[in-house]
This record gives C-alpha cells, structure tokens and sequence, in this order.
C-alpha cells in the first residue's frame, strides 16, 4: 500500500482532532474529487514501519481522539489487507479510547458481507461516491448528501444501516 500522507491535528475528517491517513488507490473517479492525485496505487510512498511509527506516536498524545482513514480509498482492493492490520494494531493498543473512521466511495451494502473483518475495528464509516451535482457544504463530515455517516457496530448489531447519531446537520 502507498499513501500521500499522514496529518496531524485534524480537525476536517472527524471528531476532535485526529490523525488522517490518506492512502492511495481509488477506482472511484469520483467527479470533483479533492484528492484525483491519491486515484493511482502506484502514487505517493510506500507505507512502511516509519509511518507506522508516525501514526502511533500520533495517537499516543491524550489530545488526540482517533484515526481517519481517507485517500484515496482505504478499502480499495490494494488497501485493505494494511488497513486491516492498523486498525486491528490500533484496537489492541488503544481499545475503543481511539475512535475509528473511514472514508469510502463504497456502499454499505457493496462491502457489509465481504468486508466484515475491516468493519468490526470501525466506529463510523461514510459511504458512497462523492457527487459534484449533490454537493452540500453544510452536510456534516461528507461532501454530498448521497453519502450516508453511519454508525458501523451498531449497523452490524442491527443487521441494518444506522446512521451516526452525533452528525449535526444530516437528517
């Protein structure tokens, strides 16, 4: 897996401040993307233990709430056996005091049966292609109101998308 980069204190791709994690490699080509640069696997640097590093000592400081992973798209086919990993390293060094999400041009329903192993370490996952037509600046964590910010245990507890209850402003 390559990414383009680690930020820190980000306060854009979720709650608090956070560390996010843009990976490369989409296959979305989502019109209007913000990131067309991360699309290609090949782009960016390889992920390796220094980035790893980087993130854990991230996460380590007490102002930090969780991780996001953005790109790119982290569950692209390329991503996910490393994204697996981190979140599965994160989870067992931090339990739920770190809050997980992720970012992905997949629906729910794409990736709820096939991708159950990722899904278990996730708290929030926003789903769906980013529309440029559906666009909304006001639409809390996603870029178009096509997306949907759901809440992933409970999703899977209830066998049903249950959306984030915390996202101010998506009714």
């Amino acid at each position: 897996m390559n990414y383009h980069d680690i930020k820190h204190d980000d306060m854009n791709n979720g709650p608090g401040l956070r560390v996010t994690l843009f990976v490369s490699g989409c296959d979305h080509y989502c019109n209007g993307c913000q990131n067309p640069e991360t699309w290609d696997t090949k782009s960016g640097i390889p992920f390796d233990d220094t980035a790893i590093e980087e993130i854990f000592e991230q996460l380590n400081n007490d102002y930090i709430s969780g991780i996001t992973f953005s790109g790119g798209d982290p569950l692209n086919a390329n991503n996910r056996v490393e994204v697996c990993s981190l979140i599965h390293q994160i989870r067992l060094k931090y339990g739920k005091s770190k809050s997980i999400w992720i970012y992905t041009g997949y629906t729910w329903e794409e990736i709820v049966n096939t991708l159950t192993p990722v899904l278990l370490g996730v708290d929030v996952l926003i789903d769906g292609m980013f529309d440029k037509d559906l666009a909304d600046v006001n639409y809390h964590w996603a870029g178009s109101t096509n997306q949907r910010v759901i809440d992933v245990q409970r999703s899977l507890e209830e066998k049903k998308v249950i959306l984030y209850k915390d996202n101010i402003g998506n009714d």
